[in-house]
């Protein structure tokens, strides 16, 4: 014969019972006398690594790349130090640092200040070319990084653009940038596809209608704030050829990169219409008079 067991029902039961009348309380607090029943929603703004206007103003950004007799005493000097970890980082990618001529440039990065940014050529002739990037931190507080890109002409393991080891070096380099202000989105960006090889150009749409000159070939840069947070960045690379490139990178709500995507950008075509400078012209248009009361036959 089964028991039950009646005190966890009766206690059970003794909740509900204390519980009705805050219920019935409640009840009646969202109950208006329309009978309406209101729910209050608390509101929350996403959270967002790039706000709205963090961009820079201008209509055409890029990234700039200086050769080394324009690099600055202080940079030179950095580079030079931290040659030896250059090559102990690119030797598990076997990209032979040590082996052959290679020529370098500065990537200016404004949205990544604390860090220098190279990017290093080794080219044996066609289809025998190799290139990376390095990051090198300014305040030593962080390590050396290589971005892989071409190796003899050959991209390692997946194109740099969408690698996973792009996108973790890029994230771990903006937690080593320890920023005091939010950064530029759209700048952050074109710093990402510098990193992965490109040499980006990237267009706005102008603040007013009428600073509208020529039409881009591709869509302008947007960036878009999904409702549970973080960041989306579309920009179109208006520099690579023989066409633009779409980029599309995806952050979370901390700024952490989740995923990079590119391919060819859809192109636009456009012309510009002058507007008339006079009245319209009018072309008379033939007309008939019928007499209605034609003279009697005699």
């Amino acid at each position: 014969m089964h028991r039950v067991h009646l005190l966890p029902i009766a206690v059970a039961a003794a909740l509900l019972c204390a519980a009705c009348p805050a219920l019935r309380a409640q009840a009646g607090q969202s109950a208006p006398a329309n009978g309406l029943k209101i729910v209050v929603v608390p509101s929350r703004t996403p959270p967002m690594p790039f706000p709205p206007g963090s961009e820079a103003p201008g209509r055409l950004h890029k990234i700039e790349f200086i050769s080394p007799d324009k690099m600055s005493e202080k940079d030179k000097l950095l580079e030079a130090d931290a040659e030896s970890s250059i090559q102990e980082r690119t030797g598990w990618a076997a990209l032979d640092f040590n082996e052959g001529k290679w020529n370098y440039r500065q990537l200016v990065c404004p949205a990544l200040p604390n860090h220098l940014f190279l990017q290093f050529t080794r080219n044996n002739g066609a289809g025998d070319v190799s290139v990376f990037s390095a990051s090198i931190p300014r305040n030593g507080e962080g390590r050396v990084r290589i971005v892989p890109i071409q190796r003899r002409g050959y991209s390692l393991f997946s194109p740099a653009p969408i690698n996973a080891l792009t996108i973790s070096a890029f994230n771990h380099i903006r937690a080593e940038e320890h920023a005091d202000k939010v950064p530029d989105w759209l700048t952050t960006g074109l710093c990402y596809a510098a990193l992965a090889g490109a040499h980006p150009e990237a267009v706005l749409l102008p603040d007013t209608p009428g600073a509208v000159q020529t039409f881009p070939a591709a869509e302008p840069a947007m960036l878009q704030i999904p409702m549970r947070g973080g960041a989306v960045i579309h920009f179109a690379d208006v520099a690579a050829a023989p066409q633009p490139m779409q980029w599309t990178m995806t952050f979370d709500g901390k700024g952490k990169l989740l995923k990079a995507t590119h391919s060819p950008a859809p192109l636009i075509t456009a012309k510009a219409v002058a507007p008339p400078t006079g009245q319209p012209k009018v072309t008379p248009i033939p007309q008939t008079i019928v007499d209605l009361n034609p003279p009697k036959a005699q």
